[in-house]
């Protein structure tokens, strides 16, 4: 039986990229922006843009398509969008898409709702699909804070339980190695435990050799302090920042799932772990 061919999109990013190295064996195709920079692993790479109306012919021959959600944008449903079309219209017969948790049409985290419109666009498809929602990456929160050390937000005393990049790919990876296994399925990506900000900042900091700290604000202060600091910036994407906290503070990212260490066989990496890697 020939094993199916693999598409990684985003396979010069930090998942897709690990996801295409872990998966080498199984010759790959890698579906970029840019073909300069990516290394062939057997299955061909392809320049694959989302919202291309040729984004299809990269896609002809593929069986198994991960599909690694694109850029945040104002664009980003109808970029989505597209690419399902695209892989229904060249043959794929299986979607793995990297969505996010809660992903719902009401979700207080707005960018989940893109997501939510990509899996409602992926269900009318005719696809089999496997949805894994990933929470917050726990890698790239530290970096929310300012020059000062300050990660601020309103967060309250709300808990995330963010997961490691890493992680994410480790499931996606074991994903694509057995995908009739997993037609079907929705699993939710998290870390090992719950955190405030206020824990995720001292212990960020103690690994990183840096003073941070966590600052609560109210809605308006966040909107007031994005738009001084940052002029100029669209109002979907101040939405986005700010419902990142507000998110956390009503305990939508919360939940804490197994799932990670059902489907790699060990226990999700802990804050200091992803951290020190």
């Amino acid at each position: 039986m020939t094993a199916p061919l693999l598409g990684i999109t985003g396979a010069t990013g930090a998942i897709g990229g690990a996801v295409a190295a872990a998966l080498a064996d199984l010759r790959p195709r890698l579906l970029v922006r840019d073909p300069a920079k990516a290394v062939d692993l057997g299955g061909g790479v392809r320049r694959c843009v989302y919202g291309d109306p040729h984004a299809a012919e990269a896609l002809v021959g593929v069986d198994v398509l991960l599909l690694v959600s694109g850029h945040e944008s104002a664009t980003r449903r109808a970029e989505h969008r597209a690419m399902v079309e695209a892989a229904a219209a060249a043959g794929v017969a299986h979607v793995v898409y990297l969505s996010f948790v809660g992903a719902a049409p009401d979700a207080t985290f707005t960018l989940a709702r893109d997501h939510a419109d990509t899996e409602a666009a992926l269900a009318a498809s005719g696809l089999a699909i496997t949805l894994l929602r990933d929470n917050f990456y726990a890698d790239l929160l530290p970096h929310f804070a300012d020059d000062a050390g300050v990660l601020r937000g309103p967060a309250g005393t709300g808990r995330v339980a963010a997961v490691g990049r890493a992680d994410v790919a480790d499931v996606a990876a074991a994903v694509l190695r057995a995908p009739h296994e997993h037609v079907g399925a929705v699993y939710e990506l998290s870390g090992p435990e719950a955190l405030t900000m206020d824990e995720i900042a001292a212990r960020a900091g103690a690994v990183l050799g840096r003073d941070l700290r966590f600052e609560d604000e109210t809605v308006e202060e966040a909107y007031a302090s994005r738009r001084a600091a940052y002029p100029g910036t669209p109002d979907w994407q101040l939405d986005a920042w700010v419902s990142t906290y507000t998110a956390i503070a009503d305990g939508s990212f919360a939940r804490v799932s197994d799932d990670v260490e059902r489907i790699t066989g060990r226990p999700a990496r802990t804050l200091e772990t992803i951290l020190r890697a």
